[in-house]
């Protein structure tokens, strides 16, 4: 017998999954408004999972299916620049294509934040919503 095992789960680091249960229950307020839309293939029957161990990172919100990870920063971003960078060029280099948004963004323009969402996943390997 032979089973499937997910890009995703061959790129999971258990030591991140402590972490990564903490920061579900303790979302932002932008985190916790984006998660509202993404959750339950709310938005366009995509399904996204939230606070995922990826490698040595945790990613706010991952779309498996469009190989799409959306990250949702607060002012702490802007000096982590190349940091940010690094973290992004990796995932990347996993298959992912990574999103950001800022946190003002996600509270004060939620429609525009979903609308620049929709192209994103349909350019994602090629699947569509289930």
């Amino acid at each position: 017998m032979s089973f499937r095992v997910s890009h995703l789960q061959a790129l999971r680091n258990n030591e991140n999954s402590g972490n990564a249960k903490q920061l579900r229950r303790q979302m932002t307020q932008a985190e916790g408004r984006l998660w509202y839309y993404l959750r339950a293939g709310r938005f366009h029957g995509w399904k996204f999972r939230r606070q995922v161990p990826i490698g040595n990172y945790i990613v706010d919100f991952v779309c498996e299916a469009a190989r799409l990870i959306v990250e949702v920063d607060g002012g702490q971003h802007a000096q982590a620049i190349v940091r940010d960078n690094e973290r992004t060029a990796w995932l990347q280099a996993q298959g992912y294509a990574v999103i950001r948004f800022w946190n003002n963004d996600v509270l004060e323009n939620t429609a525009g934040v979903l609308e620049s969402l929709s192209p994103a996943l349909s350019q994602g390997r090629g699947r569509t919503a289930r």
